[in-house]
């Protein structure tokens, strides 16, 4: 059996970190391939398996390695509770473009302009995976793959197509971006091949991409509150077009 740690070493500048169990776990239910897997504690990993994941509890069984806890916590930025860490294959960028191109689509495709907080581009990406939609796209220096994104993710990164492009390259459709001066959203039918821009944390949407929306819209909000937190922002946005109608 060849030793984990090697395996490790020589393929983790070249593969996405799943960071926990919860993240191995999404990962694998969306069809990613995982050459290497290991855990400190492999009774307890598989023991919250039984419990939480029983769907791939034999996937797990099969992949999962222990290890000293100095060499799991060596892999990963910070150790995870579950001491479980990961490494993944990243699906094709040609195979996300044509899935974010693809038309007609079933579902919007999320884009955030320039965002600036990991966590929160994480966030979305989850919320995005939980709606169904088709993608979530970042503009800016970000990377939606970055091993923090992915972790505030929960690995499901594997559930939807997820690219940084820049707004030249946005995939087809209505574009939608909101704005505080923008209609309010609650008066508006959100298509399903929609474009859902987003700004960043601090400075909203950039000059580029808001002369190119199509629609401006915003979301209902008390006077003298100042704005709503991006992953907020997202799953208001998304709750409104999942029910087709205003709320």
């Amino acid at each position: 059996m060849t030793d984990p740690v090697t395996v490790w070493h020589r393929l983790a500048g070249d593969t996405v970190l799943l960071d926990g169990f919860h993240a191995l776990k999404h990962a694998l239910r969306f069809g990613a391939e995982v050459p290497v897997a290991v855990t400190a504690d492999r009774a307890a990993a598989l023991a919250l398996a039984d419990e939480l994941a029983p769907d791939v509890r034999d996937a797990l069984a099969g992949l999962l390695t222990e290890v000293p806890h100095a060499a799991y916590a060596s892999f990963v930025p910070r150790p995870h509770p579950t001491a479980v860490a990961a490494l993944a294959v990243r699906p094709s960028r040609a195979s996300n473009l044509e899935k974010l191109a693809h038309v007609p689509r079933s579902a919007p495709v999320v884009v955030l302009d320039n965002p600036r907080n990991l966590g929160n581009a994480g966030a979305v990406i989850r919320l995005a995976a939980g709606f169904g939609a088709t993608g979530v796209v970042t503009t800016g220096t970000v990377d939606p793959w970055h091993p923090t994104v992915v972790r505030g993710g929960a690995g499901l990164h594997f559930a939807t197509a997820v690219e940084r492009l820049t707004a030249e390259e946005l995939p087809p459709g209505p574009l939608f971006a909101l704005d505080p001066e923008g209609d309010d959203i609650r008066g508006v039918k959100l298509p399903d091949d929609a474009v859902l821009a987003f700004g960043s944390e601090r400075t909203g949407l950039s000059t580029e991409l808001r002369a190119r929306a199509d629609h401006l819209l915003s979301l209902p909000m008390r006077p003298q509150v100042s704005s709503y937190n991006l992953a907020t922002s997202v799953a208001m946005t998304l709750y409104h077009w999942s029910f087709g109608a205003p709320l």
